[in-house]
């Protein structure tokens, strides 16, 4: 299993501060990418967070995935 999830559903008011506290729950937090339109710079409501350790990795999907955040329901998975 790798570190790296994908993280969908995210509201366009998310921030990478607010998911990387989320996510940072259940272990250190490397990296949090959050996927915008390279024309208009609007989000397009996913992103990426990349997790310290698999086991932390593991942990963050069972306890993240339907998880709300920002008022939407995370959908979080191996990315």
């Amino acid at each position: 299993m790798g570190n790296r999830l994908y993280v969908g559903n995210l509201s366009f008011n998310s921030s990478s501060d607010a998911v990387r506290q989320a996510f940072s729950a259940f272990g250190e937090v490397t990296d949090v990418h959050l996927v915008s339109d390279r024309e208009t710079g609007q989000p397009r409501g996913f992103g990426f967070v990349t997790m310290g350790t698999s086991d932390a990795a593991q942990t963050a999907i069972r306890e993240m995935n339907g998880a709300v955040l920002d008022g939407r329901a995370l959908k979080v998975n191996e990315a």
